[in-house]
């Protein structure tokens, strides 16, 4: 198993970018497939990218497609999302969290942080 913990979410303005982290303990980092997820007050948590077990594949949120980037670094046991082009509506907790399957669900996310929050003022 793995346990996830993010870090770099802060008040950033609108245009800005961000990276954040995500530290994954576990001897088996490598194996899972490590997905972003974030939560807007008041809405339900969503889906925003996902990176494989090999770093080969990515896949992102529509919302999101063009201006972030995921990628890893298993030997650091480190995942990260660059976000550029930031916008008022990307405002929410992000999440890191790892998967056996390749999938977009949050159900098939086993393990998980307890989020950064990220605030894009206009």
């Amino acid at each position: 198993q793995v346990q996830p913990a993010e870090s770099g979410g802060r008040l950033v303005q609108a245009g800005d970018s961000l990276t954040l982290s995500c530290a994954a303990s576990g001897r088996t980092f490598s194996s899972y497939n490590m997905g972003w997820f974030r939560q807007a007050p008041g809405r339900e948590r969503e889906f925003v990218a996902a990176i494989d077990w090999s770093a080969k594949s990515t896949h992102y949120a529509s919302s999101v497609k063009g201006r972030f980037t995921a990628s890893r670094d298993n030997a650091k046991n480190m995942v990260y999302l660059l976000m550029n082009s930031l916008k008022p509506e990307d405002t929410a907790v992000y999440y890191c969290a790892a998967a056996r399957p390749w999938s977009v669900l949050i159900e098939e996310y086993d393990y998980w942080g307890q989020g950064t929050q990220v605030t894009v003022s206009s």
